[in-house]
């Protein structure tokens, strides 16, 4: 069949996320109420009013709409005693995955730079993270998402999709539509792994020089305890780093003669749905302002309600 002659499917069938729709359900619970912890503690603690836990309340705003992406519609599927998702609403799915990944990139990014002019250049740290520069720095990871997933969106979906209309994932993205595509993606496999490896590796190259600085800054303070105080600032961020980038560079920079759909499932778990999970903890757990403005602010509601 010629793939001008073709229909383009209405639907397309996915594969669940889990055996245990209650699981997914937990899941997306803690996520959701952890991140929203983040940014309420941000909002009402004044200690926290810094640009390090401005760009933290924005990551987790991030995850909250990353993890929203994906799972609602695999709950909606499982009430529904149903596997599918409208071809527009996988449109608007891949859209909003590609903005938010390539946007969640570059606050990364804006952190580590943070992390870096606090701990290496501390006196002109207020100068430099400075309210209207971090603002800038939002709407500038924001423009650039929405035009890597303008990009990405479009070249996916004029692809024809003839044959099967099983996605072997979870939710759309690009590796698992490439493979239903009735014709030769070579030109999408190229820009995925040209343009998506402009966001992802020049965002890395930018935390990895701010980490260098950060690092060797860190092994020229002799005091064991100030050492000790700088690095643990940076060990939650590295972490989440590591987690994110290097689930989405396995996904994403990799030939499609390499894609092995059940490994990929499983690697995309990470960086779609273990890592907002994780985030809140990660961030949370290790730092003694968060947990201490948390407290605070329990302490003073619980006085508010008494009286």
């Amino acid at each position: 069949m010629s793939w001008e002659n073709c229909t383009t499917p209405t639907v397309f069938t996915l594969v669940g996320l889990t055996d245990i729709p209650s699981l997914e359900v937990v899941l997306f619970l803690i996520t959701i109420l952890g991140n929203l912890a983040i940014i309420f503690t941000y909002k009402y603690s004044s200690n926290l009013h810094t640009p390090m836990y401005f760009f933290l309340a924005n990551f987790s705003f991030l995850d909250i709409c990353y993890i929203s992406n994906t799972v609602p519609n695999i709950l909606s599927n499982f009430l529904l005693a149903r596997k599918t998702i409208s071809y527009h609403g996988c449109i608007v799915q891949l859209y909003f995955l590609m903005l938010l990944g390539s946007t969640e990139c570059y606050i990364l990014a804006a952190m580590a730079y943070d992390r870096y002019n606090a701990i290496c250049k501390p006196l002109l740290y207020t100068n430099i993270m400075n309210k209207e520069f971090c603002i800038k720095f939002i709407f500038g990871s924001w423009f650039v998402g929405a035009v890597n997933a303008i990009i990405h969106t479009t070249l996916t979906f004029t692809l024809p999709f003839c044959g099967s209309n099983m996605i072997n994932y979870f939710f759309c993205d690009i590796p698992p539509l490439l493979n239903l595509a009735y014709t030769d993606t070579w030109i999408n496999e190229l820009s995925t792994f040209v343009i998506g490896g402009f966001v992802t590796m020049g965002s890395l190259l930018l935390i990895m020089v701010s980490y260098t600085h950060i690092i060797n800054t860190i092994l020229k303070i002799h005091s064991s305890s100030g050492r000790r105080k700088a690095f643990s600032t940076c060990v939650s961020h590295f972490t989440v780093v590591t987690i994110f980038y290097g689930s989405g560079i396995f996904i994403y920079l990799k030939p499609r003669s390499n894609y092995i759909m059940e490994h990929d499932r499983l690697v995309a778990i990470m960086y779609t749905v273990i890592a907002p999970l994780l985030n809140p903890f990660i961030y949370s757990l290790r730092n003694n302002d968060v947990k201490a403005a948390a407290r605070k602010i329990i302490v003073d509601k619980m006085i508010c309600a008494k009286y």
